[in-house]
């Protein structure tokens, strides 16, 4: 909190970024966002639980136990995409999609009949 007063931590919340699209590019920082929709589930009798992200990024569940049969373990969902039904469970993690740059050479060779003969290449 006083890393942000101070604006010295610089990293970017993604906050314009609509949560009705699949992919999103930030207005303010210029990533390409993915949306992705988790829940939580009981790990026992697979009851839906409120869902948080805590500072790390992670997705946990919100209550300790479950209110249906007792049970402390949880199992999180990855959701495709978002019902109706599901609003009030599901927790929104907006992630950075990195792209892999890969570094070629190209070389082109004029085709010209008086200058290049054409042989099999082995």
């Amino acid at each position: 909190m006083i890393l942000e007063f101070f604006k010295l931590n610089k990293t970017c919340k993604h906050e314009h970024v609509k949560p009705d699209a699949d992919f999103s590019y930030c207005p303010d920082c210029g990533e390409l966002i993915e949306n992705q929709w988790y829940i939580a589930r009981c790990a026992c009798c697979g009851v839906k639980l409120k869902a948080n992200v805590n500072k790390n990024g992670e997705v946990i569940s919100q209550e300790e136990f479950c209110h249906n049969c007792g049970s402390r373990g949880y199992v999180i969902q990855r959701l495709e995409k978002l019902n109706f039904i599901d609003i009030r469970y599901a927790v929104l993690v907006k992630a950075i999609i990195t792209k892999e740059m890969m570094d070629f050479t190209q070389s082109w060779v004029e085709n010209s009949d008086r200058f290049y003969r054409y042989k099999l290449l082995k």
